[in-house]
């Protein structure tokens, strides 16, 4: 049976409605999603998300700023207006009850789940001591594969300098992007398929990863089918 049709069954004297098994068990798994924010308040919907034991990510970078007489170093959100949380789509109200979140990112009416195993990698990287800063929202260059290091296995943009490498990694679903310094030979090109297109491990936008998404390039965040 497809996932978009309705089963009845006869229960207690009555029917109800129910999808199918596949469905109903996504529905009360866990999975990341993308918490959009009130302005300036990533932190403290973060302590929120802790408070309500919802599992959250909330990748910091630092910044020196000069305040009255002196510098001060900042501890800013990487990726400003968002936070990462982990919870079973059933459970989604947990997350917008909270006053600090403002929406959960997705398309159509329900939040768009990512690849828990991407997940995975990208927070091992952004909480290694690679220095990691925010950066425009890249979509269009050379587009390489990290083979080692903390990064290992995601995709992004390579930006060379005269002195360092940089690969740019982005979200594509928030239009958020962030930069992280690497040696040259931690990064392979993606090969082009016979087509002409990149290969199904760097995705072009407009194509498809599943029914209602689009892929997530740079870290190659796949939604959950």
């Amino acid at each position: 049976m497809r996932s978009n049709e309705i089963a009845t069954s006869e229960s207690s004297g009555g029917l109800h409605t129910s999808t199918d098994a596949f469905e109903t068990t996504k529905y009360f798994e866990p999975h990341w999603y993308v918490a959009q924010t009130r302005a300036r308040h990533e932190k403290r919907a973060g302590e929120e998300l802790d408070r309500r034991g919802i599992e959250n990510f909330l990748p910091l970078y630092e910044k020196m700023s000069r305040w009255k007489d002196r510098r001060v170093r900042l501890q800013l959100p990487l990726f400003a207006g968002y936070v990462f949380a982990r919870f079973p789509l059933s459970e989604r109200l947990r997350a917008l009850e909270i006053p600090s979140v403002a929406r959960l990112v997705g398309f159509g009416s329900l939040p768009t789940a990512l690849s828990d195993d991407e997940m995975e990698a990208m927070r091992k990287g952004l909480t290694s001591k690679l220095r990691a800063v925010p950066h425009p929202h890249l979509t269009v260059g050379r587009r390489v594969r990290t083979v080692r290091g903390p990064f290992e296995g995601l995709e992004g943009i390579l930006l060379r300098r005269k002195n360092y490498c940089r690969v740019v990694l982005s979200v594509d679903l928030i239009a958020r992007s962030v930069a992280v310094e690497i040696d040259v030979t931690d990064a392979c090109p993606l090969s082009l398929g016979r087509d002409g297109d990149r290969s199904s491990l760097a995705v072009g936008q407009g194509s498809r990863l599943s029914r209602n998404a689009q892929v997530l390039r740079g870290f190659s965040i796949g939604v959950v089918d």
